[in-house]
């Protein structure tokens, strides 16, 4: 089951898969459109069609300062990876847990740790969401799991505008080996999981860091960010 809001690229995903003899199944939907969110809750509160194991992984980078007069980054922002997080994540457990089992992975990030505006702000939420999520549906049989990926090889950065060239090479990881570390996360019942051993121990020193420190940090990352505009999946 493949949501997205781009047909073409929905299209063609699904060709590459049914070419290996998959059944997929494919719904159009723009999560900072709230009627089309509210499509994606039917079908996954549709029991005739179970879904067992929920991603939700929308998201886009945000390079809008918080002191801007528009918001409307931040407000889509908001739409996109904290209310329809909320929402379908609410609507994926209500009937897994009428089920009795089911998996939801939320797709945080490890800058959820750090201070970069708005980006990091709202994958805060989706860790913390996520944990909170994971107590109330304990014991009814569905696993919640927060993924809190570091630098992964994909084209997000590229359309987020963000200038890759400064981070070490040692410091990006294969999008499969994120992929397969957050499903045997969900597998053992783990709440959260930061792929690969690199960032866990990276980020073990930023969790115990001053706070001013991580500030600093912070501040350094985000100016080697580029001003041009983001769009999101």
């Amino acid at each position: 089951m493949l949501v997205a809001r781009n047909p073409q690229r929905l299209d063609s995903m699904a060709a590459e898969l049914r070419a290996t003899g998959r059944t997929v199944e494919i719904l159009r939907a723009d999560l900072s459109d709230r009627s089309d969110v509210a499509l994606v809750v039917d079908r996954l509160e549709d029991d005739s069609r179970p879904v067992s194991v929920f991603v939700n992984n929308a998201g886009f980078g945000i390079h809008t300062p918080l002191t801007s007069v528009d918001t409307t980054a931040h407000d889509t922002a908001i739409e996109v990876m904290i209310r329809s997080v909320l929402v379908l994540g609410g609507a994926a457990g209500r009937a897994m847990r009428a089920r009795g089992d089911g998996a939801i992975i939320n797709v945080s990030s490890t800058a959820g740790y750090m201070a970069m505006g708005s980006y990091s702000a709202v994958k805060a939420w989706v860790r913390s969401y996520s944990e909170g999520l994971s107590v109330e549906l304990r014991g009814t049989g569905v696993r919640v799991t927060a993924l809190l990926p570091g630098w992964v090889h994909t084209e997000f950065h590229e359309r987020a505008g963000i200038t890759t060239s400064a981070i070490p090479n040692a410091l990006w990881i294969d999008a499969g080996l994120t992929i397969e570390q957050g499903l045997r996360a969900s597998e053992k019942g783990r709440t959260l999981v930061i792929p690969s051993f690199r960032f866990k121990f990276l980020f073990f020193f930023v969790r115990h860091l001053p706070r001013s420190v991580v500030q600093w940090i912070s501040g350094k990352i985000s100016s080697s960010r580029s001003d041009s505009v983001e769009t999101h999946a």
